[in-house]
């Protein structure tokens, strides 16, 4: 990467798309957990999909690598280049404009820079909800959002990021630009091409636009945080607030006593809705965009029922928004009270819905057996079958001996995930830190078609190396 090279890309890009200064890129080169420290000679930043497609097509000619990058909050190392420097990083974050918004057809273009919170406000500014919410949604991109497939709070009722995209644009490796913006929710006409480019973090092209799914503005809401002493019960409680609502349930989230505890700890204002302790918490949240609905009535009722059947010990329904989000918090603050607490090693692990609390029994014995003292701290989407396993450090023991057993300890997690027909990343991607994971549990044939895929769209291997496969 001489200086007459970059002296190309900035007569393309202007002086604004170019950036050198070491200190000036240093933030586009952290990644999230501080796992990868790439290098690069340059961050591209493009104005608009034509500058996407002629960075693109001047790297395929002089067989650049490239690395695409959306916030920068992924978990997995797929937006960090490698220690090469010889990578072009290339940022979307300039092509954030909300193209167009139809409230009549429950639709809205955006341009893969677009913060996600921004969609979720442009959407309720038009009367409508876009349902896609998660901890980063403050400086999380929706490109990035697409290209990992992200899930969320919300993908119970709405599903991941795969279900509300109905088109895309894309760069593909050689700087053609694909135009799947279409409006339509029924098209069978051959290959669904977009869903090639969700989820395969940049491997295949890069998404500079989408155009996304809405849906009617919830105008009830209602949230509560309830007590369990056994971790079945949560199966029940679901299964008795789906019949109970209308399928009515958003959200379902598991919070273990030591996630509360760590919580208190470490996160100012965080309380215990309880008098007493417990093993297990749910928070558990109804919607509907009937503002008539009676949704509080058959709230109470129903965990009323669940409290009579012994399946809930204690419960609290927020009474405003300001209790609302309080109990959200509690949830929301898990990952940052374990930051605090010390070293944890992740598991972003899924299985059926139905096996998730023998999945946390056999899981938390064997990790237990395999380092004595480990404290696990298991929450998340479980209504959808998304358990958080993380692993916390022993009281007192070393952090960076205890990271060291990272992949003696995933094996153990992510075995008992496979006998259980799982998946071993659930919403995060693998990016570089699952690549071993993914050639060890995906099915050869499975490798195989996936890396003929890759071969067909990037016969170079430039768009994202060494990111999945």
């Amino acid at each position: 990467m001489t200086d007459s090279l970059i002296a190309e890309i900035t007569t393309l890009l202007g002086p604004a798309g170019v950036i050198t200064d070491a200190a000036d890129m240093a933030p586009y080169l952290a990644e999230e957990r501080g796992l990868y420290h790439g290098r690069a000679r340059l961050v591209a930043r493009p104005a608009d999909t034509a500058q996407v497609a002629a960075v693109v097509a001047w790297c395929a000619e002089r067989k650049i690598g490239i690395v695409p990058q959306g916030g920068n909050t992924g978990l997995c190392g797929g937006a960090a280049p490698d220690e090469s420097g010889e990578q072009i990083l290339l940022s979307l974050s300039r092509l954030n404009r909300i193209r167009a918004i139809d409230p009549v057809n429950f639709t809205m273009a955006v341009e893969a820079g677009v913060v996600l919170q921004t969609i979720q406000t442009a959407a309720e500014d038009a009367g409508c909800l876009f349902p896609l919410s998660l901890a980063a949604e403050g400086s999380c991109q929706i490109g990035g959002n697409i290209a990992t497939n992200a899930g969320g709070t919300g993908v119970l009722r709405y599903g991941n990021a795969r279900d509300l995209v109905l088109g895309l644009e894309a760069v593909l490796p050689d700087g053609q630009v694909w135009d799947g913006m279409r409006l339509l929710r029924k098209d069978n006409t051959g290959y669904d091409l977009k869903h090639l480019f969700i989820g395969s973090e940049g491997t295949l092209g890069i998404i500079t636009a989408a155009v996304l799914k809405l849906y009617p503005r919830p105008l009830d809401i209602q949230t509560a945080f309830c007590a369990l002493t056994e971790l079945d019960a949560v199966l029940a409680l679901l299964s008795r607030a789906r019949a109970a609502t209308g399928d009515q349930v958003t959200a379902l989230e598991l919070v273990p006593a030591i996630g509360l505890d760590l919580a208190r700890r470490h996160m100012p204002g965080i309380t215990d809705p309880f008098d007493q302790p417990y093993p297990w918490y749910v928070l558990i949240e109804l919607s509907t965009s009937r503002a008539d609905a009676g949704l509080r009535d058959s709230l109470e009722t129903l965990l009323g029922e669940a409290v009579e059947a012994g399946e809930v010990m204690d419960a609290v329904i927020a009474g405003s928004i300001e209790q609302r989000r309080a109990l959200w918090r509690i949830r929301e603050s898990i990952p940052e009270a374990q930051k605090r607490e010390g070293a944890s090693i992740k598991h972003d692990v899924s299985v059926p819905t139905a096996s998730v609390p023998a999945f946390i029994a056999a899981a938390g014995t064997a990790v237990a057996a395999a380092y004595p003292g480990v404290r696990i701290v298991p929450f998340g989407h479980v209504g959808d079958g998304n358990i958080h396993f993380n692993l916390q450090v022993p009281v007192d023991a070393d952090g960076p001996a205890f990271l060291g057993e990272w992949e003696r300890l995933n094996r153990v997690v992510h075995d008992i995930v496979a006998s259980m027909n799982g998946s071993i990343s659930a919403e995060h991607g693998i990016g570089q830190l699952k690549r071993g994971e993914l050639a060890r549990y995906k099915a050869p044939l499975e490798l195989e078609l996936m890396r003929r895929i890759k071969s067909a769209f990037d016969p170079a291997g430039l768009m994202n190396p060494g990111k999945i496969l």
